[in-house]
C-alpha cells in the first residue's frame, strides 16, 4: 500500500511540475503579446488605441497607417525574433559548453560582427584619412546592407575559426570558450585599429551602427531572422533530449547514444548563426543571451523540453520591452536597446559572477 502511494505521490507531483512549467510558458506568451500591444502605442506621434488598432489592418488616418505598419510592426517583430534569436543562442552555447557564462558575447561572435560592420563602413565606403573628411565621400556611398553582410560574413567567420581550433582539443568545451574570448579580443583590437584611422564622419557613422537599433529593421530583414530562428528552435527542440543527457554528463550522454562532440559542433554553428543574423542587421545587443536561460532555468529547471520554448519567449519578452523602455525615457528620440539591455545585463552578469555557489552544470 505504501509503494502504491509513493507512486501516486510522485506522478502527482510530476504533474503538478508539468502543469506549472505550461502555465509559466502560456504566461509568457501572453506577456509577450501585451509588451508588443504597449510598443505600438509608445512613440513621438502619440498615436491612440483607438487610432492605432485600425491602423493595423490597414483603416483609418493615412498617416497612422503608415507610422503603424512601416514603422512600429517591423520593429515589434524585430524585436521578438531577435530577443528570441539570442536567448536560445545563449542557452544552447551554455548547455553545450556546460559553462554558466558563455553567451554570443563571451564567445566573441558580436566582437566579429561589429569588426565586419566597422570595416564595411570606415573602409569599403571611403571613411579613412587619406580619402578626406568631406561628409559627401562617405554618406553618399554608405551600403547598410553591404555592412549586414559584410558583419554576418565575419561573425560566422570567426565561429569556424573558433571551432577549427577547437578540434585540434576535440571540443573540450573549456578550450572552445578561451578561443572565443582570444579570438573575441583580436577582434576588437582589429575595430580599434580601423577607427583609429577613420576620419570623424566614418567613425562617426561605424559608432552609430554599433549600437543595437530595432528600428533599421524592414520586413524582409524580419523574414529572414524568422525563418533562421525558427529552424533553429525545431531543430533544438528535436535534440531536447539529447541536452539534458549532456548535462549528466559527457560520459552518461554517451553511454546512451548521444554523439557529444557532433552535437556540440552542429549546436554551437546554429547558436552562432542565430546570432550573427540578428546582430549584422541590427547592431550589437549583449546580455539577451545571458539573462533569459539563467532566468527561466531557476523558474522550470533544466528540462529541456521546456527550457527551449521558456528561453525563446522570455528573449522576445525582455528585448521588446527593453526596447519600449527605451522609446519611452528617450523624450521623442529612441535611447540605443543595446544600451537598455547593457544597464540591465551587466548587474546580472555580476551577480552570476559573486553569487553563485556550485554550478548548475554537471560535467562527467
Amino acid at each position: 500500500m505504501s509503494e502504491r502511494s509513493s507512486a501516486f505521490e510522485e506522478k502527482t507531483r510530476f504533474a503538478k511540475s508539468k502543469r506549472f512549467k505550461i502555465l509559466f510558458l502560456v504566461s509568457l506568451f501572453i506577456l509577450c503579446l501585451i509588451v508588443a500591444f504597449l510598443a505600438l502605442l509608445v512613440g513621438p506621434s502619440g498615436l491612440k488605441a483607438s487610432e492605432a488598432l485600425p491602423a493595423l489592418f490597414g483603416q483609418g488616418d493615412p498617416t497612422a497607417v503608415r507610422i503603424v505598419q512601416s514603422i512600429r510592426i517591423p520593429r515589434i517583430l524585430a524585436g521578438l525574433i531577435a530577443g528570441a534569436a539570442l536567448s536560445l543562442a545563449g542557452l544552447i552555447m551554455q548547455t553545450t559548453l556546460g559553462n554558466e557564462m558563455a553567451s554570443p558575447s563571451t564567445l566573441g561572435v558580436s566582437n566579429a560582427a561589429i569588426f565586419g560592420a566597422n570595416l564595411s563602413i570606415i573602409v569599403f565606403s571611403g571613411g579613412m584619412l587619406h580619402t578626406g573628411n568631406n561628409p559627401a565621400n562617405i554618406t553618399t556611398s554608405i551600403n547598410p546592407y553591404f555592412a549586414s553582410a559584410t558583419a554576418f560574413i565575419m561573425a560566422m567567420l570567426s565561429v569556424l575559426l573558433i571551432l577549427g581550433l577547437s578540434t585540434i582539443r576535440r571540443f573540450a568545451p573549456g578550450v572552445v570558450v578561451l578561443a572565443g574570448i582570444a579570438i573575441g579580443a583580436v577582434w576588437t583590437g582589429l575595430t580599434t585599429l580601423i577607427q583609429f584611422f577613420a576620419t570623424d564622419v566614418g567613425l562617426n557613422a561605424a559608432v552609430i551602427w554599433s549600437f543595437g537599433d530595432l528600428g533599421r529593421a524592414t520586413y524582409t530583414d524580419c523574414a529572414i531572422m524568422a525563418v533562421v530562428t525558427i529552424g533553429c528552435l525545431v531543430f533544438f527542440a528535436i535534440f531536447s533530449w539529447r541536452y539534458n543527457a549532456l548535462l549528466a554528463g559527457e560520459g552518461y550522454a554517451k553511454s546512451i547514444g548521444v554523439k557529444v562532440e557532433m552535437l556540440r559542433f552542429a549546436s554551437l554553428l546554429l547558436a552562432s548563426l542565430l546570432t550573427a543574423v540578428s546582430i549584422s542587421r541590427l547592431g550589437a545587443i549583449g546580455f539577451i543571451g545571458i539573462i533569459c536561460p539563467h532566468a527561466v532555468r531557476r523558474i522550470i529547471g533544466n528540462d529541456h523540453r521546456y527550457l527551449i520554448p521558456g528561453s525563446f519567449l522570455c528573449g522576445s519578452l525582455l528585448l521588446l520591452l527593453s526596447d519600449t523602455v527605451g522609446r519611452t525615457i528617450g523624450g521623442g528620440a529612441s535611447v540605443p536597446v543595446g544600451a537598455v539591455t547593457a544597464l540591465i545585463g551587466a548587474p546580472f552578469f555580476l551577480y552570476l559572477v559573486f553569487a553563485r555557489k556550485e554550478s548548475a552544470y554537471v560535467r562527467g
